[in-house]
């Protein structure tokens, strides 16, 4: 992945995580990472716990970013937010999967938009 996407990622996290602890969210973890693949974002909310995908572009972007959370990406999130809960001793826990959506633009700040419940478990 070159710098400039690294960078690119890192600022619509950091937007991403504002966004939710404006929102009463609380941040548990961020780039949580496992042999089975990484969650951008842990939370909790209302007596959930809440894993968050953020995909980001730029202004220009012909798609939008939610748009690349693919059936196998789903999949994969599923499987890390499983040993997440294990890793946590929380397998019975209500959770749910969101995204956030950042386009950063070339001036101004960057615009997010937050899809609760954005898919649910492939099983």
């Amino acid at each position: 992945m070159s710098f400039f996407r690294k960078k690119l990622g890192r600022v619509g996290e950091r937007a991403a995580a504002r966004h939710l602890k404006s929102n009463g969210y609380r941040i548990l973890a961020r780039n949580f990472a496992c042999p089975v693949g990484e969650l951008d974002l842990v939370c909790y909310h209302d007596g959930a716990i809440v894993f968050v995908e953020v995909k980001t572009r730029q202004h220009d972007a012909e798609t939008d970013p939610e748009e690349n959370i693919t059936r196998a990406k789903r999949r994969k999130l599923e499987l890390t937010a499983r040993a997440w809960l294990a890793s946590h001793r929380e397998p019975d826990c209500a959770y749910r999967f969101d995204a956030v959506s950042v386009i950063v633009p070339t001036n101004g700040s960057p615009h997010v938009r937050h899809i609760v419940d954005a898919f649910e478990p492939l099983r």
